[in-house]
């Protein structure tokens, strides 16, 4: 028997079948085969049209099992991650009015800084724990007040793994952790915050009905089963964020875990059980996929904006080839990059320095001593410093983190990346290959509970290897505080 796992990305869908004793992929597809398309109507904004998601999702579906020759019928059940903070609003036969205002866009901002000064910043942190900023309520508000006859129209408003599994089931429902990534949950209540509704002056039969993350949450249509290929019946049995989920693929759920990336931009997501705000202007919190009224589950998300996308800049305006080539460059220089300081900073303003936007920096070069290997070690230093930056926030902000797992993705390729963090924090790098898609399709078994399954097929398919702490950390320590002086100093002139 197997599972399907869905991974809806702004750039691409993915889908990955799973066995459902062993939790082996049999593979994973992608679709669209080149970026999928992203519409901007004027600076700052994106859009996409979901049903273009679903287009891709109904291809990919008859692909992976043309390709496995799997049986529609041996697949058990849906597991779907999505692209998180995006809004979908449907009229009553569940069409789109308009395009997904998506993650990455920038409109709803002032709404949403304009409601934390009012609404009180207290307020929204102790009981949203986030500002509403840029979140989905905030992009509803901007279609109240701009797109009037459209939002009349509205029958309900939902995240786009919500209308995803619409499209699946004919039914509409959310989860808690989707509300709450839309900032739309009162922790505090543990209810939907009617109050931010009222502010904003939305309707809560907008929201569609709550169900559990891991719960039976709809069957397949014959109408799903037609497009899709899959069995008429086939349980959704899981739906999650992005980020939620890539902690839940590198088996991340209780308090003292943590679950990092190192794409474009980086991330570090930590779990805890208590409601500390202390950060919350830099930290965002979310319940994670096995928060419940008994058990709180809260993931602290910080994100680093300028991670790899610096290490991507170098590659593209050095005489390199290939990122490997500038990992060999690196480990000639020693610790330290014989002085190089690279403040990575250059993907826009970073919420974990308090929104402010320093762009990127490469300080303290020296023509006759330093080439092409003192940048990419520096690069790797700095973005990896950033990371430990960030610990140290979430440190401050209650979390004492035990394990930290990382997907194996570019910055954590590279043993000089991983072993600085490694040696800074103090604690072994759990490296695995694995993806949403994987984690989604093996989520499906956690309905029933097997949380020991779940972890040991993770364990037996994914796990790489362990990045540890170096025994000589002086250079590493030195070479940090010499790099958070410079960052210290750039703040303050900022």
């Amino acid at each position: 028997m197997y599972t399907i796992g869905y991974d809806l990305g702004s750039s691409s869908i993915k889908v990955a079948l799973v066995e459902t004793i062993t939790g082996k992929s049999l593979g994973v597809v992608n679709e669209p085969k080149t970026e999928m398309t992203m519409h901007s109507p004027q600076r700052g904004w994106a859009e996409q049209n979901p049903e273009d998601w679903w287009t891709h999702i109904c291809k990919a579906t008859k692909q992976i099992l043309d390709q496995t020759k799997v049986q529609p019928g041996e697949i058990k059940g849906v597991g779907i991650s999505y692209q998180m903070h995006g809004l979908v609003i449907v009229n009553e036969q569940g069409t789109p009015l308009r395009n997904s205002i998506i993650w990455c866009d920038g409109r709803a901002v002032d709404i949403g800084k304009k409601a934390f000064d009012e609404l009180g910043q207290d307020k929204c942190a102790h009981e949203l724990l986030n500002s509403p900023a840029n979140f989905t309520a905030s992009k509803l508000k901007w279609v109240k007040e701009n797109e009037k006859e459209i939002y009349g129209k509205i029958y309900k408003a939902m995240l786009p793994g919500d209308f995803i599994a619409f499209k699946l089931s004919g039914k509409i429902n959310t989860t808690i952790s989707g509300l709450s990534e839309g900032i739309f949950w009162d922790f505090k209540e543990n209810k939907i915050a009617n109050w931010l509704l009222d502010y904003y002056g939305l309707e809560e039969n907008h929201i569609p009905e709550l169900v559990d993350t891991f719960s039976d949450q709809g069957q397949i249509t014959s109408k799903g089963a037609l497009e899709t290929g899959l069995a008429e019946g086939t349980p959704i049995l899981y739906r999650a964020g992005d980020q939620p989920n890539n902690a839940l693929s590198l088996n991340v759920f209780n308090p003292g875990e943590v679950a990092a990336t190192g794409g474009t931009s980086g991330v570090v997501y930590a779990i805890t059980d208590n409601l500390s705000v202390k950060e919350s202007s830099r930290v965002n919190n979310f319940a994670h996929v096995n928060y419940s009224l008994k058990s709180r589950r809260i993931g602290k998300l910080l994100c680093i904006n300028g991670a790899g996308i610096m290490y991507r800049w170098l590659l593209n305006n050095l005489n390199v080839s290939n990122y490997e080539e500038m990992n060999e460059l690196a480990a000639r220089v020693p610790v330290g990059a014989d002085g190089v300081i690279i403040l990575p900073f250059g993907n826009g303003p970073e919420r974990m320095l308090e929104n402010n936007d320093l762009g990127a920096e490469i300080k303290n070069i020296n023509l006759n001593r330093h080439n092409n290997a003192h940048l990419c070690r520096a690069a790797l230093e700095g973005i990896a410093f950033s990371f430990v930056y960030g610990m140290e926030i979430l440190k401050t902000d209650g979390i004492k983190a035990k394990v930290i797992r990382a997907g194996n993705d570019n910055l954590f390729r590279s043993p000089i990346f991983s072993d600085t963090i490694a040696t800074l924090i103090e604690h072994d790098i759990e490296i695995y290959n694995t993806t949403g898609a994987i984690g989604a399709a093996r989520a499906c078994q956690l309905h029933d509970g097997n949380y020991a399954n779940f972890g040991k097929q993770i364990m037996d398919n994914d796990y790489i290897m362990s990045y540890k702490p170096s025994s000589e950390k002086k250079d590493y320590r030195l070479a940090y505080e010499l790099w958070k002086n410079e960052l210290e100093i750039k703040l303050k002139i900022n």
